[in-house]
């Protein structure tokens, strides 16, 4: 599985025009499932992103997580996270998950992250979605499950 974090003041997504998942503080997930992904990349992912320690702390010190100060989180999927751009100008996606398992796995680590107790948002799988975000910071961060970065 592949992420992109982003720590934000708030972020929506919507769907022809209708509002599908919005959040205020907490994070921002950009979330891709590969073909090779088993659950224990979900656990992983999760547990990953929900104790990643970087909101600030009295002293403005990344050092609190999303659970530390009750953010919450919005989950979008975005199979072009496995998008290969080594050759030519068109990316391949050939790495990425089959849209069965894709959702399956997405709703997974969305019930995973609810039973962890955040309050987890999503868009719309399989739907052209308008992503708006204030990113706080900015904090932007790449996390890989099998850990390629």
């Amino acid at each position: 599985m592949r992420a992109v974090v982003q720590r934000v003041a708030r972020s929506k997504v919507e769907v022809e025009n209708q509002l599908v998942g919005q959040i205020d503080k907490g994070l921002m997930v950009l979330l891709g499932v590969g073909q090779d992904d088993t659950t224990k990349d979900i656990d992983y992912m999760v547990d990953k992103i929900v104790n990643l320690r970087i909101f600030e702390d009295q002293d403005d010190k990344m050092n609190l997580s999303l659970l530390d100060v009750g953010g919450q989180l919005l989950v979008v999927s975005q199979f072009t996270l496995f998008g290969d751009c080594r050759k030519g100008r068109r990316p391949g996606f050939s790495e990425a998950a089959r849209p069965d398992m894709a959702d399956d796995f997405y709703q997974k680590f969305v019930d995973k992250a609810r039973a962890m107790g955040v309050d987890t948002h999503t868009g719309k799988f399989r739907s052209h979605m308008m992503v708006e975000l204030v990113n706080d910071g900015p904090v932007t961060l790449l996390i890989d499950s099998k850990k390629n970065f």
